[in-house]
Parts: C-alpha cells; structure tokens; sequence
C-alpha cells in the first residue's frame, strides 16, 4: 500500500461518492477508480460494494478504515515533525563544552541562538575537554568546544580564539601583584593541576619539557574549579586556560600572565568528519562562529 492509495480509500470511504472524492483530491474519476482497484487487487479483495446507486463498505473496507486513517495520521505527523526541523521551528540539539567555555563564553552564544531559534531545544553537557572529543567521535552529539584535538581524520575542527595560559597565586602570595610571572618562579612553589589524563596538564609537561623545566605536582584534582579553591587556601599555585581567569577569580585567587614559555592553544568546534550535521547544529555554529567574529576574541590578560 502507499499514502495516494490510503487517502484515495479513507476519501471514498467518507463520501461514499467517487465523484466528490475525485473532487476533493484533485484527480479524474477514472485515475480515483484505478487507484482504488489497485489497492483492492493488491490486499487480495473488495474494499467497497459498488452498484448503480449505492456504495458502502464491505467487511475487510471497514477493518482496514480505522487502520488507514491511523497510518495517515502518522505519516501527516512525520512530514510535518520532518518540515519543522528543517525549518528550525522544532528540534533539539547537545552540546559538550569544557565547562571553564560552558560557564564564561557559550551563554552569550546560546542567547544569540535562541533569539533567531527559540524553539529549539538545547542541552549542554559540561565536561573535560578530553570527554568533549569522546562523545562527539562516539555520536553521542553533534558539536563539541574543546581544544584542538590535533591530527584525527574522524574529526573537523573550526578555530573560534587562542586561549593563552595564566599563572593562579593565592591573593597574599609575594608575587601576587606583579605584571606577570616566569615558570622558573612559579615552579619553586607547591604546585596544583588537573589529574592526569587531562589534556590541560599534557599541554602544559609537554611544553616544560621542551624547555628543560621540570613539573613537580604537589596536589592534582579532577576540576578547574577544585584547583582553584585550592589555590584561594594557599596550598599551592597553578597554571590554567585563561578561560577560567573569572572563575578563579571568584574564588578568592589572583591572575596573572605566565611566561617564559607562554603557553596557547586553539579552542574552536569539533565535529565528526563524513557526518551529515542537522539543521539546527548547522545554524548553531554558524550563530557561535558570528558571536566570536563579531567579538574578535583573543583570551590573554594583560
């Protein structure tokens, strides 16, 4: 059966006229009449008793009425569920975001978005940049905002700005209120960061290594927000994505620039390469995109 057979039957049915029906679908009565004898021949029997005069339903017609005006139903609903994502007038989307971008920097571009897109309902998923990147390879969402992940050929990513790394001190620390700090000076401190494999603290012995430095890690936590409590206590001092200098600030620590070396890195959109995006996750990186062009974005301090 097809959807020009049921709603040529469920017509006829109602009307019991073929030439109202003919009328109401906008076909000939001989094309209503083929159409009509088709499904009859392919279900295997008379669906109506025909005379001159009068036209009604035979029994297996009026088991199939109900089933037919159901299976109507549900394609009408699926056409229109299909017309209104594309048309951005129903839909949701999920996002993974580090949660140092998801709670300073999307929110200005998810205002953006819902006021071009109110209907569209979207979810955020705050978790590590490296879990960022697992669950857009694995499809459990469409776009990502993380740290370049490098080299993957099952990933796109898109630069939105350059995070540059900051040095965090306890507010009293010496060296709180210089301009800014070498690694040489901050490493002769107690020492906090992230757990390993955190790919903040990856970044971060990969490039002291390259500069004969050595990372002694007197404390490690599994969250940004942790490393900064610890440092606003005094236990130690720490080096984040400047992403998190509000947040850090907020907790009681101080911020400053970390040189010698600086450290940088790309934060942009992830998404699987070969993937075909919806229509909501296309428009949401375009308004993102639009939100940091329209900012000219560049996370230092100083």
């Amino acid at each position: 059966m097809n959807v020009k057979q049921l709603r040529a039957f469920v017509t006829v049915a109602r009307t019991l006229s073929f030439a109202e029906s003919a009328n109401i679908l906008h076909l000939s009565q001989p094309t209503l009449s083929l159409t009509i004898k088709n499904l009859e021949e392919l279900l295997g029997g008379r669906l109506l008793s025909r005379t001159t005069r009068t036209m009604a339903l035979t029994p297996e017609g009026e088991a199939l009425l109900p089933i037919a005006k159901q299976l109507l139903a549900q394609w009408d609903n699926a056409e229109e569920e299909i017309h209104q994502r594309f048309s951005l007038q129903k839909g949701k989307i999920a996002i993974a975001a580090m949660p140092s971008f998801a709670a300073s920097l999307l929110p200005e571009g998810l205002v953006n978005y819902h006021k071009k897109y109110p209907k569209i309902k979207v979810e955020i998923h705050d978790v590590l940049a490296d879990t960022v990147v697992d669950m857009v390879r694995q499809g459990r969402l469409e776009i990502g905002i993380s740290f370049d992940p490098g080299n993957n050929e099952d990933l796109n990513f898109k630069p939105l700005f350059k995070d540059r790394f900051i040095a965090v001190l306890p507010k009293h620390h010496p060296l709180a209120n210089a301009q800014e700090i070498t690694w040489r000076a901050l490493l002769e401190n107690d020492f906090i960061t992230l757990q390993r494999p955190s790919s903040v603290r990856q970044l971060i012995e990969e490039t002291l290594e390259q500069h004969d430095l050595t990372l002694s890690v007197a404390y490690d936590a599994h969250q940004l927000a942790t490393v900064g409590r610890m440092v606003a206590t005094g236990l130690g001092v720490a080096v984040v994505p400047a992403l998190c200098e509000q947040q850090m600030q907020e907790q009681g620590a101080y911020c400053l620039p970390v040189t010698e070396p600086s450290i940088e890195r790309d934060i942009g959109i992830i998404t699987r390469s070969r993937t075909q995006l919806s229509s909501a996750a296309i428009t949401m990186i375009d308004v993102l995109i639009r939100t940091f062009e329209k900012k000219k974005l560049t996370r230092t301090l100083g």
